[in-house]
C-alpha cells in the first residue's frame, strides 16, 4: 500500500511539474537558508560552554563612573585574584590573566627560529580554572614556577618541530626571559573566546612592568570558581567594594557575572547589562522564521490552489472505494514527502555554500549530520508539510462523491480571504526586508566614509621589536623616513583605534567635588598627530623646537569642554598629581566606533613608552614601498620578519558585526523576494487558468487586451497595497531601534520607504502582469475550450 502511495504521489509531482518546481525551488531555498543560520546560531551558542566548571565559572568586572556615565570594562586589579582566593570562602580557583597583545606580543625564540603570536600571562590557577586541555604537564604544577611556560600543540611544532617530547625545552620571550617549557595543551577551540599559542606566569611579567601589582591599575581579567551552592547574588554583595578598600580615591565597584555568557551578553549601557552578539542571534533567528515562512505561505497557497484541480480526481477515487483516511494519508504524504525532496536539496546546497558562508561570517562551520539538526530539519520539514497538506485532506477528502465528480468547488470566503491574507504576509516581510538592507546599507557606508578627523588611508603599524627599542628608535624612524615612498613616521604605545587606555586621575583648578572625569590617555613621539592628520585648533603641537614638551599636554575639545576651562592654553593641570602645561588643543576626531560619542582625550609626549611604529605610505605606491620598507626593515632588524597592519583595517574590525548583518542581509532579502515571487508566480499562474473561460467570453464581448490585464492584475496589486501600509511602519520601528546603538547615525529619510514600496510593486507588476498579458493575448476560442 505505502508502495502505491509513493508511486500516485510521484505520478502527482509529474503531472504538475509547474507546482512541484516551484515549491521544490522556494522550499529548499527556504530551508539553506535556515539550515545556514542554524549553524551560525548554534556555533554562537556554544561559545566558553565546553568548560568543565561552566555553571559556576564567573567573570569579575569592574563598573566606575565616567563622564556622567557609568563604563563598564573586563579589566580589572591585579592583585584581585589571589585576594579573592585568600579572602573569600566561596572562591574555589582564581586566576588573573593578562592578554600579551594588550601590551605589545613578544618575540618567542629557539635558536634561529622567531615566532610573534598572541599569548597571556597569568597566574597559577588558570589550567583548575578553565578546561584547555594538556597533553603533557600537570594542571596543577604547570604555571607555578615564575620560569615556566605553556605552548599549544602547533607552537610547539613551530618552535621544534617533529620532536615528540618537548617538556623542559627552553624558550627565549624577548624581553621578558628565559622559560622552561612545563605544558603543551591542545589547540584552542574556534568557540573560545580566549584565544592564545602560550601562556607565561603573571610573576614573570610583574618583575619587569610593577604597575600590574598595584591596586590602583587596572589591565588583567579576573576569572573565579565559585565552590559547590555558592550564591552569586551573595559573592557580589562582598566583592562590590574591594577596590575601594585599597585605593582611597576611585568610584570603582566590582561584580561577577558569568563567563560562558559574556559572549553574548557583553554590552552594557550606563552600568546595566543591555545586550551584545545575542542581538544578533535574535535578529538572524527572525530572518530564518521569516524565510522559512515565505516558503511555507507558497507551498500551502500553491497546495490549496492545485487540490481545488483536483477534484475529479478525488470523486473517482471515493466512487472506487477509497476511504476518507486512505485520501488523508496520501495528500499528507505528498505534502510530506515534498518537504522531505526539499531538505535533501537543501542539506547539499548547504554544503556546497557553507565555504563561501564561512568567509562571509568569519566562522568555521561544518555540516555535521547529528542528532541536534536532524530533528531540527525534520521536525521543520514535517510541520511544513503537515500544514501544507491539511487542506486537501481533511478538507477536500469529506466532499461528496457526486460533487466531487463535477470536478466543481466553489471556494469558500474564509479561504479566500486566507490565500490573500498569506500574500499579504509574505509581501509584508519582503517590504521590511528591503527597508531594513537599504538602512543597514546606508548605515555601513556612512560609517565607512564619514570624516573621522584624521587621516587613516594609507597609515601603516608595526610593532617595535628586535633591535627597534627605545635607544634605537630615533634612528631607525630617521632611517625609515628616507625610504623611497614613506611619507612620514612616527611611534605611539597604542594606535589610536578603540578605547586602549584612560585615566581618571586629572585635576584642574575649579574642578568641583562632583566632577567625574576620565580621560583616554595616549603617549606619542614628535609627527604623530601631524602624521594622522589631527587638527590643531588652538595652541601647538609637540615639536623638537621647544624643550618644556616632556612636561606639556595636548587635550581634545571634549577633554577641555568636560573640564569647563576657559583660554586653556597655558594652564595647568595635575596628572597623578604631577603639574602639566597644556600645549594644545585638537579638534575631536573619532578614536572610538561610531557607536560612541567623542570622549575626552590627553596625548603625552613620552617617546620611552612607544611600542609601535606608524608611518604613512605614499598614495599609489604601495605595493613598491611596503616591499622597500621590508628590505629595510629586515636588513635593520635582522631575523625579524616584517609583519605590518593597515590602519584603515583596524578601524574596518570594529564594525565586524554590522558589516555581516549587511552582507547576509543583503543575500538573504533577495532570497526572500525571490521565493516571494515564485509564490506570487504560482498563484497567478493558477488563478489565471481557473478564470481562461471569464477571459475569453470577456474578449468576445468586447473587452480591450488593457482592460483584461488591468482586471487581472489589480487584485494581486489591492494585496501589495496592503503590504505596503503595514510593512513601513514596521520597517521604519525595526531600523531606527538598529539605529539606535550608533552615536552618529543616518536619518531614515522618505526615499527609502518609497523604494521600498516601489520595489514591492514593481516585483508584482512584473511576476503577474506577464502572465496578465499572455492571458489577455489568448484566442478567445482556444480559452471557451478550456476545461475548469
Amino acid at each position: 500500500m505505502l508502495k502505491h502511495n509513493i508511486a500516485i504521489i510521484l505520478r502527482t509531482f509529474v503531472k504538475y511539474k509547474a507546482a512541484f518546481v516551484i515549491n521544490l525551488i522556494g522550499l529548499s531555498t527556504g530551508l539553506t537558508c535556515s539550515l545556514l543560520i542554524y549553524l551560525w546560531i548554534q556555533d554562537e551558542m556554544s561559545f566558553d560552554k565546553f568548560h568543565e566548571f561552566d555553571s559556576r565559572l564567573y567573570q569579575v568586572m569592574t563598573s566606575d563612573r565616567e563622564n556622567d556615565a557609568i563604563e563598564v570594562t573586563e579589566y580589572t586589579p591585579g592583585p584581585l585574584a589571589n585576594t579573592l582566593k585568600n579572602e573569600l570562602p566561596e572562591v574555589e580557583y582564581a586566576t588573573s590573566v593578562l592578554k600579551t597583545n594588550l601590551v605589545g606580543n613578544p618575540v618567542l625564540m629557539v635558536k634561529d627560529l622567531k615566532f610573534k603570536t598572541d599569548g597571556l600571562y597569568a597566574t597559577s590557577d588558570f589550567f583548575k580554572t578553565f578546561s584547555f586541555d594538556l597533553i603533557s604537564g600537570d594542571p596543577e604544577k604547570a604555571l607555578e614556577n615564575k620560569n615556566a611556560i605553556a605552548i599549544s600543540s602547533s607552537m610547539a611544532s613551530k618552535l621544534f618541530g617533529d620532536k615528540q617530547d618537548v617538556m623542559g625545552e627552553m624558550v627565549e620571550v624577548e624581553n621578558v626571559g628565559s622559560f622552561m617549557v612545563t605544558g603543551v595543551f591542545e589547540d584552542i577551540p574556534a568557540n573560545s573566546s580566549l584565544q592564545f599559542e602560550y601562556i607565561i606566569p603573571m610573576a614573570a611579567y610583574e618583575e619587569i612592568e610593577s604597575w600590574v601589582k598595584s591596586w590602583g591599575n587596572n589591565g588583567p581579567s579576573t576569572y573565579v570558581v565559585l565552590q559547590e551552592g555558592a550564591q552569586i547574588d551573595n559573592f557580589n554583595d562582598k566583592i562590590v567594594g574591594y577596590v575601594k578598600k585599597n585605593v582611597s580615591a576611585t568610584d570603582q565597584e566590582l561584580f561577577a557575572t558569568k563567563f560562558s555568557s559574556a559572549h553574548l551578553y557583553g554590552k552594557y549601557e550606563n552600568g546595566v547589562q543591555s545586550g551584545g552578539r545575542i542581538e544578533y542571534i535574535q535578529l538572524f533567528a527572525i530572518i530564518a522564521i521569516s524565510i522559512l515562512l515565505i516558503a511555507s505561505i507558497n507551498f500551502i497557497n500553491l497546495s490549496t490552489s492545485k487540490a481545488s484541480r483536483r477534484m475529479k480526481e478525488i470523486g473517482i477515487k471515493k466512487a472506487l472505494g477509497s476511504t476518507r483516511k486512505a485520501l488523508i494519508f496520501q495528500y499528507l504524504g505528498e505534502s510530506i514527502l515534498m518537504c522531505l525532496i526539499s531538505l535533501a536539496v537543501s542539506l547539499i546546497i548547504v554544503w556546497l555554500l557553507l565555504p563561501q558562508f564561512n568567509q562571509i561570517t568569519n566562522k568555521q562551520l561544518t555540516l555535521e549530520l547529528d542528532i541536534n539538526l536532524i530533528l531540527v530539519s525534520l521536525s521543520i520539514a514535517i510541520v511544513i508539510g503537515l500544514l501544507a497538506g491539511s487542506y486537501p485532506a481533511l478538507y477536500l477528502s469529506k466532499i461528496r462523491t457526486t460533487l466531487a465528480l463535477k470536478g466543481k468547488l466553489i471556494g469558500s470566503i474564509n479561504e479566500m480571504l486566507m490565500r490573500k491574507g498569506l500574500v499579504i504576509f509574505q509581501f509584508v516581510i519582503s517590504i521590511v526586508f528591503i527597508i531594513t538592507v537599504v538602512v543597514v546599507y546606508q548605515q555601513v557606508k556612512m560609517v565607512q566614509t564619514k570624516d573621522l578627523g584624521y587621516d587613516k588611508d594609507n597609515v601603516i603599524y608595526f610593532d617595535m621589536e628586535g633591535n627597534v627599542d627605545r635607544q634605537t628608535l630615533s634612528t631607525f624612524l630617521e632611517e625609515l623616513k628616507s625610504v623611497q615612498g614613506v611619507v612620514g613616521a612616527s611611534s605611539a604605545e597604542n594606535i589610536i583605534i578603540g578605547r586602549k587606555s584612560s585615566t581618571s586621575g586629572v585635576s584642574w583648578k575649579g574642578k568641583l567635588e562632583d566632577t567625574e572625569g576620565n580621560f583616554e590617555y595616549h603617549t606619542i613621539n614628535y609627527g604623530f598627530i601631524e602624521l594622522l592628520g589631527i587638527e590643531i585648533d588652538q595652541g601647538r603641537s609637540f615639536s623638537e623646537d621647544y624643550g618644556t614638551d616632556q612636561s606639556g599636554l595636548i587635550l581634545n575639545q571634549s577633554a577641555i569642554e568636560l573640564m569647563g576651562l576657559k583660554d586653556p592654553i597655558g594652564q595647568t593641570v595635575e596628572l597623578w598629581g604631577k603639574p602639566f602645561e597644556i600645549i594644545g588643543i585638537v579638534k575631536d576626531f573619532h578614536f572610538e566606533s561610531l557607536h560612541h560619542e567623542v570622549n575626552p582625550l590627553i596625548f603625552r609626549f613620552r617617546p620611552k613608552d612607544s611600542k609601535i611604529i606608524v608611518a604613512r605610505i605614499r598614495d599609489g605606491y604601495e605595493k613598491e614601498t611596503l616591499a622597500r620598507m621590508k628590505d629595510f626593515y629586515e636588513d635593520f632588524n635582522d631575523g625579524y620578519s616584517f609583519k605590518f597592519k593597515f590602519m584603515d583595517e583596524g578601524y574596518q574590525a570594529q564594525y565586524t558585526g554590522e558589516q555581516t548583518v549587511a552582507s547576509l542581509s543583503k543575500y538573504f532579502t533577495g532570497l526572500a523576494i525571490l521565493i516571494s515571487c515564485l509564490g506570487l508566480f504560482g498563484l497567478a499562474s493558477f488563478t489565471l487558468e481557473k478564470r481562461k473561460k471569464e477571459i475569453g467570453v470577456r474578449k468576445v464581448l468586447g473587452s480591450t487586451d488593457f482592460q483584461i490585464i488591468y482586471m487581472l492584475v489589480y487584485d494581486f496589486l489591492k494585496m501589495v497595497l496592503i503590504a505596503i501600509v503595514v510593512g513601513i511602519p514596521i520597517g521604519y520601528y525595526l531600523s531606527g531601534s538598529w539605529l539606535d546603538g550608533f552615536a552618529y547615525k543616518i536619518e531614515l529619510k522618505w526615499w527609502i520607504f518609497a523604494l521600498a514600496a516601489i520595489c514591492a510593486i514593481f516585483i508584482a507588476l512584473l511576476t503577474v502582469g506577464l502572465q496578465a498579458y499572455k492571458a489577455a493575448k489568448a484566442k478567445p476560442t482556444k480559452s471557451l475550450k478550456a476545461n475548469e
